[in-house]
């Protein structure tokens, strides 16, 4: 006997989050709830906007019909639209004890405002100090200074780096400018710092600062292929698809010997923990990207380890099958 539920969630968000020049207030989405015998799974639908290539309105549409589908008995193809594709497989894999529970919850800090007041906190971190930063917001010197005050200030200390294709250039060059040449191997990796591959290829090549892929895996013409300068692929489930074209992506990054990153599209508690087992399971010893909880107001269902965020239930949630 099999049965399915939707439902529709919304978490507020901190006043500061924005996402390619539109404010963040709050973070939308749906949960799916599945149940065959006494087994059941979860799974999170949450389209992130200005990322996603689906609405919110069409992934509910195709979730719903997806859902009845699966209760009725049928084994219904996974959607094509991405975040609708993870949700469903996570739940699906719950349900049939396929994603394992050990998780990853190690989480490279999000380095957001005052850079006097991030490195004490960086200082703390224990064990491998590993931290991203959000640059192409700013000016590039202010980034380039920024980067490198955090670099000089922790000697042990990596940092990510993500532009999401934000420079021309030559403003990727007054970024590097500002970064000494001795710090620069302790950039883990930058993730697409311009508009165009070729240019990003050529800022790795002209300032020996690594970089990593990201928009570009959800590009057609995208092929894996081993680069100079090139150290990682970071994958985002929810604008991926299923946890199948995770782990051939997984697979086929590593076959290269590039380092893959299980990263978050700000995504809830609930779709947190199961990236943080995702990560635990097909990239084991590498640090995922998942440290966006802070950025919302509020948990849903699963908790988060040691977050104090109040949390939602079902029973708070609008019902929708």
């Amino acid at each position: 006997m099999r049965r399915a539920q939707v439902y529709r969630w919304q978490i507020p968000m901190d006043a500061g989050v924005v996402l390619r020049n539109q404010r963040l207030k709050t973070r939308d989405g749906l949960l799916v709830h599945l149940q065959e015998g006494d087994r059941e799974g979860f799974g999170e639908i949450s389209p992130l906007p200005g990322f996603s290539r689906e609405s919110l309105a069409d992934a509910q549409a195709a979730l719903l019909a997806w859902a009845s589908a699966w209760q009725t008995g049928d084994n219904p193809p996974f959607s094509a639209l991405p975040s609708v594709a993870f949700g469903t497989s996570c739940a699906l894999a719950e349900v049939q004890g396929e994603l394992p529970e050990a998780a990853d919850f190690r989480a490279a800090l999000l380095c957001t405002g005052d850079p006097d007041e991030l490195i004490p906190a960086l200082a703390a971190l224990p064990g491998e100090k590993v931290a991203k930063v959000k640059v192409g917001l700013y000016e590039a010197v202010r980034d380039g200074m920024v980067v490198n005050l955090l670099l000089e200030a922790i000697p042990d200390l990596q940092l990510r780096l993500d532009a999401n294709r934000a420079w021309t250039p030559l403003k990727a060059q007054q970024f590097a400018k500002y970064i000494k040449p001795e710090n620069r191997p302790r950039i883990a990796f930058l993730e697409e710092p311009c508009k165009t591959r070729d240019d990003s290829r050529a800022f790795a090549r002209e300032t020996g600062i690594a970089i990593a892929w990201d928009e570009s895996l959800r590009e057609a013409d995208f092929q894996f292929a081993a680069e100079p300068g090139l150290r990682a692929v970071v994958i985002k489930p929810t604008l991926t698809g299923s946890l199948d074209a995770v782990r051939a992506q997984v697979d086929a990054a590593h076959e290269l010997g590039l380092t893959a990153v299980i990263s978050s599209s700000i995504e809830s508690s609930l779709g947190l923990t199961q990236l943080a087992r995702v990560a635990a399971w097909l990239t084991p010893g590498t640090i995922p990207g998942l440290d966006t909880l802070s950025l919302m107001r509020g948990q849903l269902v699963r908790r988060w380890p040691d977050s104090t965020l109040p949390c939602l239930t079902r029973d708070d949630l609008e019902s929708l099958l």
